[in-house]
């Protein structure tokens, strides 16, 4: 039997090459891998394993509260959970009366709390978040099963080394107020979790804790009694959008320390998707500003790889699915404009802008892509294009005959003018094609980069206009040429209405029989 909830701890670590992230249902054909990294990650406690048949047991009488998480097929970390009727106990029980002696005969259907059994992270991987998306889908199965929240007894594992001169009480205000790090209390105050109490005789076998546990809780705020809402499917999905201010940066570093700053705050809203404009990478070509235009944008294009590899690792450690905005790329000596959909799965699509802009051909000698498809992720089908594209109408409309559900559109403009086409032709894509438009592009100025030297954007979340949506098509609007995020919910269930039951059909009442389009 091990200690449980004790979470990832940040350490900066080697991490290997990461190709794909999944979280799963735990099954028992795991159990060997699953026991090895509890002997590692309980290393300091007695009896630090779940035997097989406790496994086997949580598994066959909840398996959705059982989840894994797998890093290029291997096993890299588990979460155990049971639901309990809360009311059968109080706040001073013991681990070993909640899990019903280890039988977790205590799960009981039609409880109301979501009790925490066990989390654990293999050393190799921690400081990846893994911890916080396991907490993450906790949340969500609270939410579907409107359970008033998620419980469970955190340890205090470096309370030992202060237990001589601070009670439990004292030892956990000194946490909260940063004079002093423990690694559990620290993950789970990040996470919203509240100490309910202050619980003796928790585990036994405990030492460093003293055998004191904090009774942690996270409510549901969307819990509403009586009526459970069993295996609902998503249905909202949240958008980020990051309008990016350009400004001088000393290397590619700081750059990242910037982007990483903006997918931890939408990433702190749970929202589904981070979306970054078009070229915000630019002011990287400062450096090269000497060099004729078509060279400096090939330099830029010398950073567009580690800035991926990146970004598919924000994603992984933040939980969120990146839309890199575009950057510069060089294929078979051609120079294009590509953009990198970087899912949290780690994952990552390329897609590639089909219509450069007449500047964009003459200054640097840029050449459109010939790919366009829709991109298959966890919230759904999505579209993305890049800034031009979005005023042909043709490519959206393409898009919306493989059932995309939200069109993305990072862009730059420099001028007031050259934003209004941008903007009004991506409102009139949301209501031709009855889908969600989302665009996000750049502020600010950059008076070192040639062809780069002022940007105007007003960022946006576009919705048709019928009446299950705002009157003037747009959900959402950020301060124009002000960097901020602005986050939004869409409903894709609206759509669904609107296909159906919407005041005029723009897809379903096309005379096909006078007119085609098709994809070459």
């Amino acid at each position: 039997m091990a200690s449980p909830n004790t979470p990832e701890v940040s350490t900066p670590l080697v991490h290997p090459e990461i190709e794909k992230v999944e979280l799963k249902y735990l099954t028992i054909r795991e159990y060997k891998q699953l026991r090895a990294i509890m002997e590692k990650a309980y290393a300091m406690l007695p009896d630090a394993a779940w035997s097989r048949g406790e496994i086997q047991q949580l598994i066959e009488r909840f398996p959705e509260g059982q989840v894994a998480i797998h890093i290029n097929g291997q096993l890299a970390g588990c979460a155990l959970s049971i639901i309990v009727d809360y009311k059968k106990f109080n706040d001073n029980h013991t681990y070993e009366e909640i899990t019903g002696k280890y039988t977790f005969d205590t799960h009981d259907p039609e409880g109301n709390i979501l009790y925490g059994v066990d989390v654990f992270v293999a050393p190799q991987f921690r400081g990846l978040r893994l911890g916080r998306r396991m907490y993450d889908y906790r949340k969500e199965l609270c939410e579907e099963w409107n359970l008033e929240g998620i419980m469970f007894g955190g340890r205090l594992p470096k309370y030992h080394e202060y237990a001589d001169e601070l009670t439990p009480k004292q030892y956990i205000d000194r946490v909260k107020s940063k004079d002093i790090h423990d690694p559990v209390l620290n993950f789970q105050f990040a996470n919203d979790f509240v100490v309910k109490k202050i619980m003796k005789n928790y585990l036994e076998g405990d030492h460093e804790s003293k055998e004191y546990a904090a009774l942690l809780m996270w409510n549901n705020v969307l819990y509403s009694p009586p009526t459970r809402k069993v295996g609902v499917d998503k249905s909202v999905v949240r958008l980020g959008l990051v309008q990016w201010q350009m400004r001088p940066y000393k290397s590619i570093e700081e750059l990242l320390e910037h982007a990483e700053y903006f997918v931890d705050a939408v990433a702190a809203y749970r929202s589904d998707f981070a979306l970054f404009p078009e070229f915000f990478n630019a002011p990287l070509m400062a450096d090269y500003n000497d060099l004729p235009e078509p060279e400096a944008i090939r330099k830029l294009a010398e950073f567009t790889e580690p800035l991926v590899k990146k970004f598919s690792e924000f994603s992984i450690s933040y939980n969120i699915n990146i839309i890199t905005g575009s950057m510069p790329s060089v294929e078979d000596g051609q120079l294009f404009n590509v953009g990198y959909l970087c899912k949290r799965d780690g994952t990552v699509e390329k897609f590639y802008k089909l219509h450069v802009t007449p500047d964009e051909a003459k200054v640097w000698g840029m050449v459109g892509g010939t790919q366009l498809r829709a991109f298959d992720t966890d919230c759904g089908k999505i579209g993305i294009l890049i800034c031009y594209d979005v005023e042909f109408p043709e490519l959206p409309r393409l898009l919306a005959e493989q059932d995309v559900d939200i069109l993305f559109v990072p862009f730059l403009t420099d001028t007031q003018n050259g934003y209004s086409r941008v903007r009004h032709c991506a409102q009139a894509r949301a209501i031709e094609n009855e889908c969600y438009v989302a665009i996000a592009g750049s502020v600010g100025n950059l008076p070192k980069v040639h062809n780069m030297d002022i940007q105007y954007a007003q960022s946006m979340v576009f919705t048709p206009c019928d009446f299950a949506f705002p009157s003037n098509g747009v959900k959402a609007e950020a301060t124009p040429n002000t960097e901020m995020i602005l986050v939004a919910d869409v409903d894709l269930d609206l759509l669904k209405e609107l296909h159906e039951h919407g005041s005029v059909h723009n897809l379903r009442d096309r005379r096909t029989d006078v007119y085609s389009l098709k994809l070459r």
